[in-house]
C-alpha cells in the first residue's frame, strides 16, 4: 500500500463510495429519525455515513493486495469470494446481533473469535480510511504548492516532489494507515487491563478538622460483559479495598446490556469494604435495561447504599459529610446519552444541600458539575466518558471523542470553590479496547485547605 495507489483508490471509487454515503445516510435517518435527539441521530449517521465508506475503500485495498500475493485468477476469485462471505456474515451477525457482544459475564469464545476480531476490523479501518483521506487531501496540497513553484516562483529550477522524498511519503503513508489496526489489537490485549490507582489530595476550604486526612476510593463503569468478566471485577474489588479507604464510592453503569447479569456484578462487588461504607449511584446503562429499581436492591441486600436523589450523613467526632447521590440525568438538546429527562440538572437535589456543611455528590454524568457548583456542592465524583476510552488527547485535549459530548473527559475540574473528579472507569463499551485511557481506580485523600 502506498500514497500513490491510496489516492487512486478514492478517485477511482469515489462515485461508489458517494452513493454508499447518501444510502448509509438515509436509512440512518429513516431507522432512528429522533430517537436520541436530533443532534445526537446526525453525529451518529455521520459515523455510519464514513463506516460504511471506509469499508468499500478497505475492501477495494484488499482486492489490490490479493492481485499483488496471488498471481493466479482463478485463486484470487475463489478466496475473495470466501472472504466477502466471512466479511458479510460478521458484519450481518454484528448488526443483528450487535448487543450480544458485550452481554454475559466471561470471556466465551464467541467473543473470541467472531465479536473481537470484527470489532478490531471495525475500528481500525474505520480510522485507517480518515488517515488515508487526510493523507490524499495533504497530497493535493503538496501538488498545488509544487505547481505554484515550478509555474509561477522558480519555472525549471525545483522538483520538490522528488523519487526519495516520495519513497519516504509512501512508507509513512503504509504506516500510518496501518496504526489504527495496531493501536486497537494493543488496546483489546493490554490496554483495556493496564489498571492505573491514582493518587488525588483534595483540598476543601469547609473541610472539618475530623476529616483531615480522610481517604476516598472510587470504582466507576465496572461495565461487566464477556470483555470484563466478574473475576476481573473482583479483582479490581479486592486491589480496592486494599488502598484502606475510609469510604468507598461506586459512580454508576455495573451493567452494559444484560439484565442477567445484576446478581453477578453485585457479587463480584461484595468483596469491597471500609469503615464508613460503601456508597453509590447509577449510570445510563442500568436506566436503559430498566435494572435500576432490581440492582438497588441486590446492592442494598450485600450493604451497599445507592443514593437516588438521596443523601447519607457520614458522621466522625461530631462532625458530618454530607454524601449525596443522583440516577443519570440528561438534557433536551444537548449531545448526551439519553438519560433522565430533565430541565435543569439536579432539580431534585436542591433540597438535599446542607449550608455549612461539606456536601459531596456522586453523579454519573460529568455534565450536572456546573449546576452542581452553582448549588455550593464542594466536590463531584463522576464518569462515563471512560477518559475516552480509545483517544489521543495525549496528543492534542481536543482528540478525544468524548468531548463531544462534555469538556470533563477526566481527571480533577475547578470552579470556585467547587471540584469535579471524572473517573476513567475499569471497563468497556461499545468496542473492547483502551488506548490513551488506562482502566482507573482512584484514592483521594481530603485535606484543609484553600
Amino acid at each position: 500500500m502506498n500514497m500513490a495507489k491510496t489516492i487512486t483508490v478514492l478517485k477511482a471509487h469515489k462515485r461508489a463510495i458517494a452513493l454508499s454515503l447518501i444510502f448509509a445516510y438515509a436509512v440512518f435517518l429513516l431507522v432512528y429519525p429522533d430517537e436520541f435527539g436530533r443532534l445526537y441521530t446526525l453525529f451518529f449517521g455521520a459515523i455510519i455515513v464514513v463506516f460504511v465508506a471506509s469499508q468499500v475503500f478497505w475492501i477495494r485495498r484488499v482486492g489490490e493486495l490479493g492481485k499483488r500475493l496471488i498471481p493466479s485468477k482463478r485463486w484470487r476469485r475463489g478466496l475473495g469470494a470466501a472472504g466477502l462471505i466471512v466479511y458479510f456474515s460478521l458484519l450481518a451477525y454484528s448488526l443483528f446481533n450487535g448487543g450480544e457482544t458485550f452481554k454475559g459475564t466471561a470471556l466465551t469464545l464467541r467473543s473470541t473469535l467472531l465479536e473481537a476480531p470484527f470489532q478490531l476490523w471495525s475500528l481500525g479501518s474505520f480510522f485507517g480510511f480518515l488517515v488515508a483521506v487526510l493523507l490524499w487531501a495533504a497530497d493535493r496540497v503538496a501538488r498545488a504548492v509544487s505547481w505554484s513553484f515550478k509555474k509561477l516562483i522558480i519555472p525549471h529550477r525545483l522538483e520538490l516532489r522528488s523519487p526519495g522524498r516520495r519513497h519516504f511519503l509512501e512508507q509513512t503513508a503504509i504506516a500510518l494507515t496501518a496504526a489504527p489496526f495496531v493501536a486497537g489489537a494493543y488496546g483489546l490485549f493490554y490496554g483495556r487491563l493496564n489498571l492505573e490507582t491514582s493518587h488525588k489530595q483534595i483540598k476543601l476550604r469547609r473541610l472539618p478538622k475530623a476529616f483531615d486526612g480522610f481517604r476516598i476510593v472510587q470504582l466507576s463503569d465496572l461495565h461487566i460483559s464477556a470483555f470484563m468478566s466478574a473475576d476481573e471485577i473482583r479483582k479490581y474489588a479486592a486491589i480496592a479495598s486494599q488502598q484502606k479507604a475510609d469510604l468507598v464510592v461506586l459512580t454508576g453503569d455495573y451493567l452494559t446490556w444484560d439484565d442477567t447479569a445484576q446478581g453477578t456484578v453485585v457479587e463480584a462487588l461484595s468483596g469491597l469494604k471500609a469503615p464508613y461504607g460503601v456508597f453509590g449511584c447509577l449510570g445510563n446503562h442500568e436506566l436503559y435495561i430498566g435494572a435500576e429499581d432490581s440492582i438497588t436492591r441486590l446492592f442494598a441486600a450485600q450493604g451497599t447504599s445507592i443514593l437516588r436523589g438521596d443523601r447519607a450523613a457520614v458522621n466522625e467526632g461530631g462532625s458530618v459529610l454530607n454524601l449525596m447521590g443522583v440516577d443519570y440525568q440528561s438534557r433536551p438538546g444537548r449531545v448526551e446519552a439519553p438519560g433522565h429527562p430533565v430541565k435543569e440538572y439536579l432539580q431534585d437535589i436542591e433540597q438535599l444541600v446542607l449550608p455549612d456543611t461539606v456536601n459531596i455528590l456522586l453523579s454519573h454524568n460529568p455534565n450536572t458539575f456546573d449546576r452542581a457548583a452553582a448549588l455550593g456542592i464542594d466536590l463531584s465524583l463522576g464518569g462515563h466518558t471512560h477518559g475516552g476510552q480509545v483517544t489521543l488527547d495525549f496528543i492534542h485535549p481536543s482528540l478525544s471523542p468524548s468531548r463531544l459530548i462534555t469538556p470533563y473527559v477526566r481527571g480533577l475540574f475547578q470552579k470556585g470553590d467547587s471540584q469535579l473528579y471524572v473517573n476513567r472507569g475499569i471497563g468497556i463499551v461499545d468496542y473492547p479496547s483502551r488506548f490513551g485511557s488506562r482502566p482507573e481506580i482512584t484514592v483521594f485523600e481530603l485535606v484543609r485547605g484553600v
